[in-house]
């Protein structure tokens, strides 16, 4: 699939997560999450500096399909959040890997278990 960037490593949950370096992580949705769900009308992110453990739920995304949870790639601390998604959710549908991020985690742990891009497009394959 062309709209997987292979820079990035993905989880089964649908999220993407690019390395910022010293621990960091940027994190949001895949391209074909957001096509799941469709037009994205509202979005719940954690305050920064809240703690979460990798495969603990950390917002939400609501569509005009349904609402989805978000799920920590990493355990670590939020470090910052995409604050312009509050005003204008539907960037996670415009541009997913780039203005549409959602938060950025400092992680206390090395990522474990993520997918590289070849990965995640077999496994999205799967599923349709």
């Amino acid at each position: 699939m062309s709209d997987i960037p292979t820079t990035l490593r993905y989880t089964k949950d649908h999220e993407w997560v690019a390395t910022t370096g010293k621990g960091g992580a940027r994190v949001g949705i895949t391209h074909y999450a957001q096509r799941q769900l469709g037009d994205i009308v509202f979005v719940e992110l954690p305050e920064e500096g809240r703690k979460f453990t990798a495969g603990e739920a950390f917002g939400t995304v609501e569509s005009v399909k349904s609402v989805s949870e978000l799920y920590a790639p990493l355990t670590g601390s939020i470090a910052a959040v995409n604050a312009e998604l509050a005003e204008d959710p539907e960037l996670i549908n415009q541009d997913p890997y780039g203005d549409g991020w959602l938060v950025e985690i400092t992680a206390t742990t090395e990522p474990d278990g993520l997918l590289t891009a070849a990965e995640y497009g077999a496994y999205v394959s799967e599923g349709e």
